[in-house]
């Protein structure tokens, strides 16, 4: 069994409240760097890239450094995904550490929380990392996430100003109207910087309806395992709801051949959702269309 990629949350806090982010159900935790690396020395045997988040924020992590000098000890790459908030808390030679694939920033969770910053004050980092990283020739790719175009078109104030913004920066034309009519999936602002469109998306919930059987990239293309150690079969399943294993009480290797998974994966791949959160979940209707 491989997978594009495990997410491995060091931690489940984030620092913010996004509306469109779920309410954190699980007490706040963060993964040790012992634990950690046991957790890294599994995993390298069924991933090369790992995804140092599930609902936290890497970047809220003091010692962020020390979490990729292990990724990096063992041969695998990092994806890092932040709201933004917290650049400032990290060295650039931190951010572009060499095991960095990938920055993910979250540029719609700006207009989304409480805040005393000023658009202004949330987006001069963002733009910096995007310079230094060019004026460094750095390798890894900077992804700016717009995934707000829902069909009320509710947040055109706020990506009117952030599009305007980014053109000044990068000399380039982001055309609201043409973005809303031809939903490109991203554009190319700069070697290895790009701005990704994508809608919001309903989180997977036990109070969801329910919208039945169905195929998942879970399972298949990744896993996570939370703060905690637990191991569930997607990203999006925060809480820990189908909890497939403790990597405190079993190994890696154990818990993905267990019965639980086995029925799991077999069910998606006859078009099954055996799992009650499985059938919950609008996400996987992206993979069944």
């Amino acid at each position: 069994m491989k997978f594009y990629r495990i997410y491995i949350e060091l931690t489940n806090v984030c620092g913010l409240s996004c509306s469109f982010c779920p309410t954190k159900e699980l007490p706040s935790k963060e993964m040790d760097l012992i634990f950690f690396e046991s957790v890294i020395k599994q995993a390298k045997y069924y991933t090369k890239e790992i995804a140092c988040h599930v609902v936290g924020d890497p970047l809220t992590q003091s010692n962020l450094h020390d979490y990729l000098d292990i990724i990096h000890s063992h041969g695998l790459k990092a994806m890092l995904t932040t709201s933004g908030y917290f650049l400032k808390k990290h060295s650039y030679d931190t951010l572009f550490h060499p095991c960095v694939k990938q920055i993910n920033i979250s540029l719609n969770s700006f207009n989304k929380n409480e805040t005393s910053l000023t658009f202004e004050q949330y987006i001069t980092p963002v733009i910096k990392l995007c310079e230094a990283k060019l004026a460094r020739e750095e390798e890894l790719f900077i992804n700016l996430r717009v995934w707000n175009l829902d069909e009320m078109m509710s947040e055109r104030s706020f990506n009117e100003t952030l599009f305007a913004k980014l053109s000044a920066a990068f000399h380039t034309s982001l055309s609201l109207d043409t973005i809303y009519t031809e939903r490109p999936k991203s554009i190319r602002l700069a070697s290895k910087i790009l701005v990704h469109f994508d809608n919001y998306f309903e989180w997977p919930s036990l109070k969801n309806k329910n919208y039945g059987h169905g195929t998942c990239q879970g399972l298949s293309s990744h896993i996570a395992i939370l703060a905690s150690g637990k191991v569930v079969p997607c990203c999006l399943d925060c809480d820990g709801i189908i909890e497939l294993g403790d990597l405190h009480e079993s190994s890696l290797e154990t818990i993905l051949s267990a019965k639980r998974t086995v029925n799991m994966l077999e069910g998606f791949k006859e078009g099954k959702a055996v799992e009650e959160l499985c059938q919950k979940c609008s996400y996987k209707d992206r993979f069944n269309d």
